[in-house]
């Protein structure tokens, strides 16, 4: 089990408490993400979650495994096949582990394409 942890102050704070692999993974991925689109970055549900017409994508970092989730992933499926869905709306998450990777490139791929959706079909918690 987890243990509660309260939440990081801002998304630098988040990145900065992680270590290992994980802030490595963690880096790489907020690097490629903010490169990619004008987001709006903030810690929500206790990690990193970007915003543009409503919430896009998240990174989490767990204590095995790092997220890549994505509001609307199940639309993106053939730029990822990892992408498993999962929770509310449309959600599917990108699971990473140690020796996995998710390339700049489809990184990319996957953050421009999650925001032209939001800005295409509004945000996606709108029910």
């Amino acid at each position: 089990m987890m243990k509660k942890s309260i939440p990081a102050a801002s998304p630098d704070a988040y990145v900065a408490a992680l270590s290992g692999w994980q802030r490595q993974m963690v880096e790489k991925l907020r690097a490629t993400v903010v490169a990619n689109a004008s987001l709006d970055e903030v810690i929500k549900w206790g990690h990193l979650v970007y915003l543009s017409n409503g919430p896009v994508l998240l990174i989490r970092a767990e204590e095995h495994r790092v997220l890549f989730g994505f509001w609307r992933g199940q639309r993106l499926h053939e730029i990822d096949p990892r992408l498993k869905p999962g929770g509310k709306y449309e959600m599917a998450t990108i699971v990473l582990l140690q020796d996995e990777d998710v390339s700049s490139h489809t990184a990319s791929r996957l953050v421009e394409a999650a925001v032209r959706l939001n800005q295409t079909l509004g945000d996606p918690t709108d029910i």
